[in-house]
């Protein structure tokens, strides 16, 4: 294949990452651009070289091979769909929509126009994360028992975000379960949650939770926990840990540096990063990159529409059990 040409719908903050992302894969450029926000779109082109376009101006674009959608979440089920009756490859931000049944029909065009699609999981990525699937399926922790991942944010978005992100389950935690998913191999049967507002008021108002616990049991009997809050004062706290029969695995916060000082009034290190987009820079530019490889037809191994569907259901099924009080089977 020739230079790769893409799309980008949604030149927000994620949209302007995965741009970024691109300028540094040899053989592929952003050509066109979609943004309802003049600032936002010029930004892009100014970094990119790209001209602006409509969203119906970048599917009949010939030489577009695939499109990057980082538009609101409401607008992705739409618009991977138009992409793939256009011939395009798809990349497309977490969820593919909130209801799995609007999701179910989504996945249907794409597969009745064999179109590629990939699900920004960014996470499966990360280079620790990515090291620590390699050596469970590789047996160092022998069967898996137990995953514990921690996940919090330094603090809440806006309510108004709030008010569209269809709750903590589908927004934050979606992550968390597919990267459980990811890590082990292994499907989850049974979900069991709790949540609660006591971050900020105003989010229980919104009819959202801002701290919530999930205990899951899978396929092979083994345990599940997940805890997520809105609040962490000490910066973006992101732990996963795998415990086995023959072992334990885990994946602390990296820091700026691994400096340690130490004097009588204890020990100090750097701080957290401050939020996602610091965390995970080095993921967002290897999520882009295996996006490419799929344009270019390699045989890779990526997130796909599926593991976007598993990840909603099981964000149905805490938010029904914490509202029921029940566990719910998946």
């Amino acid at each position: 294949m020739a230079e790769i040409s893409l799309g980008l719908l949604g030149a927000g903050r994620i949209g302007y990452t995965h741009a970024a992302s691109i300028a540094h894969v040899e053989g592929a450029r952003i050509a066109s651009v979609f943004d309802p926000i003049d600032e936002a779109a010029d930004r892009v082109m100014k970094m990119t070289g790209a001209k602006r376009d409509t969203v119906e101006g970048i599917f009949a674009d010939a030489a577009i091979d695939g499109v990057i959608i980082a538009t609101p979440t409401d607008l992705h089920a739409d618009q991977i769909e138009q992409a793939a009756r256009a011939g395009k490859a798809i990349f497309c931000e977490k969820p593919i929509d909130l209801s799995a049944a609007r999701v179910e029909e989504c996945l249907a065009v794409v597969e009745a126009e064999n179109a590629p699609l990939m699900i920004g999981f960014n996470r499966r990525f990360d280079a620790s994360f990515d090291k620590m699937r390699s050596q469970i399926r590789d047996g160092r922790v022998g069967a898996v028992e137990l995953v514990q991942i921690t996940s919090r944010d330094p603090a809440p978005p806006p309510i108004s975000y709030i008010e569209r992100s269809g709750g903590l389950f589908r927004d934050m935690m979606i992550h968390d379960f597919d990267i459980v998913r990811f890590l082990t191999g292994d499907e989850i049967v049974s979900v069991s949650a709790k949540g609660a507002s006591l971050v900020d008021p105003a989010i229980g108002e919104a009819g959202d939770v801002d701290t919530a616990i999930v205990t899951m049991t899978m396929k092979s009997g083994a345990l599940a926990v997940i805890t997520n809050s809105r609040r962490a004062t000490y910066g973006y706290d992101q732990r996963l840990e795998v415990h086995g029969s023959t072992g334990m695995i885990a994946a602390d916060n990296p820091r700026s540096t691994t400096v340690i000082q130490a004097g009588s009034e204890g020990y100090r290190i750097d701080p957290l990063n401050d939020f996602f987009m610091e965390r995970y820079a080095a993921a967002y530019s290897s999520e882009i990159a295996r996006f490419c490889q799929v344009l270019k037809g390699e045989d890779v191994e990526y997130p796909g529409g599926s593991d976007g569907l598993a990840s909603l259901r099981l964000a149905d099924a805490a938010e029904l059990s914490m509202k029921s009080g029940q566990d719910v089977a998946v």
